[in-house]
């Protein structure tokens, strides 16, 4: 899952390096705003069939590719 993951973000950022570090903090280091936060909800939601409300997103607990993969596991 983590692969695929990671792939949604190299495909969103158009970065090559997202994921080397998965405790990297994707905000502070300037690869995900929030536009691409949000390409990235919609096809987290398309690909694992969950729901975010953006109403209840946190951007502290969607920072790294770590949390990414442990929300999206919560979700399912």
């Amino acid at each position: 899952m983590k692969e695929k993951l990671v792939d949604i973000l190299k495909d969103v950022t158009g970065l090559d390096n997202v994921g080397a570090d998965p405790d990297e903090d994707l905000f502070k280091d300037g690869i995900l705003d929030s536009m691409a936060t949000v390409e990235v909800l919609v096809t987290l939601q398309d690909t694992f069939g969950i729901t975010v409300p953006v109403s209840e997103f946190d951007r502290s607990q969607w920072s790294t590719v770590n949390k990414i993969a442990q929300r999206v596991q919560e979700l399912e």
